[in-house]
This record gives C-alpha cells, structure tokens and sequence, in this order.
C-alpha cells in the first residue's frame, strides 16, 4: 500500500508498538473503550488478528479482532458469544486523527476480510455507537455488507451499541 509518495505497510503488532497503540486508543475513547497496557496484553494474547499499519516508520492505525472462545470478558463480545457458533469479533480499529480520510480503515478491513476468508471464518462481528451515533462508522460498516443483529446499552446505560454481523460467503 502506497500513499502519495510515503510508504505505509499492514503488519502484525508486536510489543514494541504498544506504547503507540495505547496512545491511538486514547485519542479515539470516546469511540471505543479505555485501554491500559495490562489490558492491551491480555488482549494481544487473545487476538486471532491485531494489526498495524505503519507509516514512514509510525504506527498510525490499528485493529484488533478475537476468535469465538477468547477469555475477554465485554458485554458486546460476551453478547456475540452467547449467539454464534464461530465469528471473528472487531474489539476496536482505530486510525490516528491526522490519517482520517486516507482509507486506512478500508485498508484494515479489506485485509481483515482476506484473513477470515483464509481461516474458512463465515462471518465478521462488530458494535458501534448508535446513542450517542456514529454515522461515520455506520456507513463505513455498511459498505462491508454488515447488518445489525441487536443493541443493548452498555457503559452504565451511557451508550447503546449496535451489534452487527457480516457473513463472509464462500468464495
């Protein structure tokens, strides 16, 4: 993947990244959920999938998604398992500020959707924000083919989410 002239790269997250992946999450929490190093390892250790894009050098992007049978207790992945058989479940992509508009998302989730694809996955599963909304994840999730499957609130009553699957059919 190249971008006017700089060279960003998709790659796996090692350890050395995540000063700067916790940073990233920081900036986008009120998206997501806080995210602490003991946190951050737990769920590297329990992700099928956790992925950087690096840019010159920098990580600017993220994402991190968990196979059925993980040990993370959330509401939203808690609710998917109790549901589905097998899924891949996206616990948070987050692309820096500064890099919004410069289809790093996209790149992630193309990339994502090629892995689940290759482990013979037939679905993806998601939240996001839909009280208080996020019209931007919304239509960027619909493009991928999700639809929603429930909501529930979640952060004490402060948030509902809605909880959305995307089958992957064989190709």
């Amino acid at each position: 993947m190249a971008e006017t002239g700089r060279l960003a790269v998709i790659r796996d997250a090692n350890k050395d990244d995540f000063e700067r992946i916790l940073a990233l999450n920081q900036e986008a929490v009120h998206f997501t959920s806080p995210m602490d190093l003991a946190r951050l390892t737990h769920l590297d250790t329990q992700s099928a999938y956790h992925r950087v894009i690096e840019l010159n050098g920098e990580v600017v992007a993220f994402l991190l998604a968990l196979r059925e049978g993980a040990d993370y207790p959330n509401p939203n992945y808690g609710w998917f398992s109790e549901r589905l058989d097998s899924f891949l479940y996206v616990d948070r992509i987050v692309i820096a500020s500064t890099q919004q508009g410069k289809r790093l998302g996209q790149a992630l989730y193309d990339d994502l959707f090629a892995y689940a694809r290759q482990q013979g996955l037939g679905q993806i599963a998601c939240e996001f924000d839909v009280d208080p909304p996020n019209p931007v994840s919304q239509k960027f999730h619909a493009r991928y083919g999700f639809g929603e499957v429930g909501t529930h609130w979640v952060a004490g009553g402060s948030k509902r989410v809605s909880l959305q699957v995307a089958p992957l059919p064989s190709e």
